[in-house]
């Protein structure tokens, strides 16, 4: 064989912790934003309604960049491609703290752009190099991304804090992972796969019934996730929390999502489909949001933690489906390709909306009811995009992995 053993356990962990540094840098650029939201706000002199931009520019740039991605894979491989993004990542972090409203914007705009190539790369390069155990991977990384999403809201503020009640170097201290991650990612380079040759499937996904299912489930959760990015401690502070423990509740929240980012796609794999777990996990998170606004101020803590296990498990039952609804990696960049860029384009309207409806009625009751429609409608398309069966599954039928 050309390939020996060893050489094969060297580059499985390469991936493995390759993956896991750059998933690690999937959020903070996000999570770092809210906890210092009306710091940023008070010395840049922005409105309720700049804020909510501010915290929706990004995902909008998740969606638009998604397309990018295969794009460039396809010129340069996905290795080289991820490397690219990672570093500018860190660049932008270094940069937009200190630039002004506009480079504030602009920073986060950009973060947001090389987040989303990485997040689409992603799940194909767990199905090609851990076709056995995708949802076991999908998981973990998912745990890991959640890691880094709950250690940026909880400790911005306290980093704020430190550094003489500046925001700007608290958001600028997230660009020292980025610049780890890029340091490792690195090495994947000598280990890098040659584009694949064989015949694959040319038929646009855009004609594919389960593969707007798969989008519209991935758009809708995500909506509601960077709603809660954006807006939890908000929420919190207007019911009676301070600022610190507002953060430290989103940061609780989040860090409960790693048991059902694990959990959840595990379960999955042991069931008929993924319909049901679909549905138990976007139950949970509606249930979260709901007691967040409308419960008694002395239980939030809970009402955060069980939003923070439903959100685990949403968002990574909809990178799972990214990986299983899809024969080859591929089929699975392109469908993840489509699913993030329509689907975080569709996203961007949670945090917005979020924003203007707290501004139109001056408090969180009627946003409320607006999260809980976005829920309903995602465990509609769940339930579709649930179902085992695969996108383009005419072509694919006839193309060899």
């Amino acid at each position: 064989m050309a390939t020996t053993s060893p050489t094969l356990v060297r580059h499985s962990l390469l991936t493995l912790l390759g993956v896991l540094l750059v998933a690690l840098n999937l959020r903070p650029a996000l999570t770092s934003v809210s906890p210092v939201l009306r710091s940023i706000g008070e010395a840049l002199a922005l409105s309720p309604a700049g804020l909510g931009l501010l915290t929706t520019v990004p995902v909008a740039c998740l969606g638009l960049s998604a397309p990018l991605a295969p794009m460039a894979a396809r010129r340069i491989g996905m290795e080289r491609t991820v490397l690219v993004a990672v570093i500018l990542l860190a660049v932008a972090l270094a940069i937009r703290p200190y630039s002004g409203t506009v480079g504030l914007f602009a920073g986060t705009a950009f973060a947001g752009g090389c987040i989303g190539v990485m997040g689409v790369l992603l799940p194909g390069i767990v199905k090609r190099d851990f076709p056995k155990h995708t949802s076991l991977m999908t998981g973990l990384y998912t745990a890991v991304m959640c890691l880094g999403a709950a250690l940026a809201a909880g400790a911005t503020e306290p980093l704020r804090i430190a550094m003489n009640e500046s925001w700007s170097p608290a958001l600028a201290f997230w660009l020292l992972p980025a610049a780890i991650a890029a340091l490792a990612w690195w090495r994947q380079l000598g280990e890098q796969h040659k584009p694949a040759t064989r015949k694959q499937p040319t038929a646009s996904l855009l004609k594919d019934p389960l593969a707007w299912q798969v989008t519209l489930y991935m758009g809708l959760q995500s909506s509601l996730a960077y709603a809660v990015f954006g807006w939890l401690p908000s929420i919190l502070q207007d019911r009676g929390l301070s600022a610190v423990e507002a953060g430290l509740a989103l940061s609780a929240s989040i860090l409960s999502q790693i048991v059902t980012a694990i959990a959840a796609p595990w379960l999955a794999s042991r069931m008929r489909d993924e319909r049901f777990m679909v549905v138990v996990v976007m139950s949970l998170t509606l249930l979260g949001l709901g007691g967040c606004i409308y419960a008694p101020v002395e239980t939030l803590w809970l009402w955060a933690v069980i939003l923070g296990l439903g959100q685990g498990g949403t968002f990574a039952m909809g990178l799972t489906l990214l990986a299983l609804r899809a024969r080859t990696p591929i089929i699975a960049a392109r469908l993840s390709g489509m699913a993030q860029g329509v689907g975080y384009t569709l996203a961007a309207f949670g945090p917005l909306l979020t924003g203007i409806l707290h501004d139109i009625f001056h408090g969180w009751k009627v946003t409320g009811v607006f999260l809980g429609a976005i829920g309903a409608v995602a465990i509609a398309a769940g339930l579709g995009a649930g179902r085992r069966r695969y996108v383009l599954e005419s072509q694919a039928s006839h193309s060899s992995e």
